[in-house]
């Protein structure tokens, strides 16, 4: 028996919550974009959608494994979406998708997803419940 490749979503998955261009600063000498650039976009835009379903700060606890299955050129746009998926008492679980937007060829794919758990902090930095 074998494995078949789990075919890449048409379109993207939750609301734009952050956008950029891939500048050469964050790139190898091949001009790749580094996957730690691309994680710290999605952790951001994640944590944009988490802030305001918390009304408060929030801190990332934990993101589960990430894939990178399309590369990230420099000049290239990059998408991320973000959907809420569950609240728990003081954390929320949050899908976040990037999807790179070639700028040459006027094609879009995805990059990567995961899942992002972030937990409302207060002004001490102890968690608290996420306001409902």
């Amino acid at each position: 028996m074998t494995n078949s490749p789990v075919p890449a979503p048409a379109a993207p998955s939750g609301d734009v919550v952050i956008r950029t261009i891939a500048m050469p600063a964050v790139a190898n000498a091949n001009g790749d974009i580094f996957g730690g650039w691309l994680v710290s976009q999605m952790d951001l835009g994640g944590a944009i959608l988490a802030r305001s379903t918390a009304l408060s700060r929030v801190t990332t606890v934990a993101i589960d494994a990430l894939t990178f299955n399309n590369p990230v050129s420099v000049g290239d746009t990059i998408s991320c979406y973000a959907q809420l998926i569950r609240i728990g008492r003081t954390s929320m679980r949050i899908s976040v998708e990037a999807w790179v937007h070639h700028f040459l060829t006027n094609s879009e794919q995805r990059v990567t997803a995961g899942m992002f758990t972030y937990v409302a902090i207060d002004a001490a930095g102890k968690p608290h419940p996420v306001k409902r």
